[in-house]
């Protein structure tokens, strides 16, 4: 598989997708949309939204450092335009569309910047909420606004306590709060995705267990246990919640189904590519995981099993395929990025 057979993998749309962008109403903002899973997200609803037969405008917004990537979505039939979102007359600049996908955020360079992650995960998420009061709003969190938990809990559910450890956690359960609190002010209809952990083959955990299985590295087995999700299967929900938003905020925990042993994971990808890992620590009692019941009843389970993800990341490491040089850190306990 090369590069663009992959990414025409990750933005491939299910019946679902179809479905759900044929009864959508309305054009697609998506914000923050040059990071790891935006550009895919915007090809989803792209090809969905043509699946469908809806004339639709997906309209993806950064600032684009990558010039190559701000090509690639043109191409791609999405229009872009370059802001900065904490610049307000900038967001005052972008088309008033009634479907808004929330994707920026920074969680690594917090430890030597807490200011800007502050900015970016807080200040811009209040912008964006007042700019776009009258638009549906999904906008991205993630799972570590939860405490770590026992295995053997399967990870807290949507209406269990919060308790963000660092001030990247910290920092994002503040992105919840203020848009919470517009969406209660202003009667914007929002839903909030706390995810982990998205996967594919250039970046996610299974990446990371896999370059390190490659390299004779030792892994870390200390946060000994994880959520999962292929990436794309994560892009669909986001998108298939556009419907779902509701004021207050609906939340919605997005990730697999189970809970999963880093030891064992690093086992099964060690057999794909026919070497043996090493390890360092052990696990620990508690883990950062959540549950992905509610998910599974509004949309169903996932439509790519973890077998399908280990082969497709082995696969692709022993190919030599690129990695995209961001790795997730899972393993920190700490709370520091």
């Amino acid at each position: 598989m090369n590069e663009a057979e992959l990414e025409e993998l990750l933005s491939r749309p299910s019946p679902h997708d179809v479905a759900a962008m044929r009864e959508l109403p309305g054009d697609i903002l998506v914000l923050g949309v040059s990071g790891k899973m935006g550009p895919s997200l915007a090809r989803l609803a792209r090809r969905a939204s043509d699946g469908a037969g809806m004339k639709r405008r997906i309209v993806g917004v950064a600032r684009f450092s990558s010039r190559e990537v701000r090509a690639e979505l043109e191409q791609s039939g999405i229009e872009t335009a370059a802001c900065d979102l904490l610049d307000r007359a900038a967001l005052a600049s972008l088309p008033t569309l009634p479907n808004v996908v929330y994707m920026a955020g920074q969680k690594f360079g917090t430890s030597s910047d807490q200011a800007t992650t502050w900015a970016i995960n807080v200040q811009a998420a209040a912008l964006a909420a007042e700019r776009f009061a009258e638009s549906r709003i999904v906008a991205f969190s993630t799972g570590n606004v939860y405490p770590l938990t026992s295995p053997q809990s399967g990870g807290p559910g949507e209406t269990d306590p919060t308790g963000p450890i660092g001030e990247y956690a910290q920092s994002t359960l503040g992105r919840e709060r203020i848009l919470e609190y517009a969406s209660r002010r202003s009667g914007t209809k929002m839903a909030i995705i706390r995810l982990n952990y998205a996967v594919e083959p250039r970046y996610g955990v299974l990446r990371d267990i896999a370059d390190k299985v490659v390299r004779g590295e030792p892994i870390d087995l200390g946060m000994g246990y994880v959520n999962l999700i292929w990436q794309r299967d994560a892009n669909s929900v986001a998108l298939r919640t556009l419907a779902r938003c509701e004021s207050p905020p609906l939340v919605l925990n997005v990730t697999g189904p189970e809970v999963l042993s880093v030891r064992d994971l690093a086992a099964r990808i060690g057999t794909r590519l026919g070497l043996a890992p090493r390890f360092s620590g052990a696990e620990r009692k508690s883990a950062l995981l959540s549950k992905a019941a509610k998910m599974a009843q509004m949309f169903g389970a996932p439509g790519t099993s973890l077998d399908a993800m280990l082969d497709m990341v082995a696969g692709w490491v022993k190919g030599g395929g690129r990695a995209l040089g961001k790795p997730t850190h899972f393993e920190e306990r700490e709370g520091k990025f």
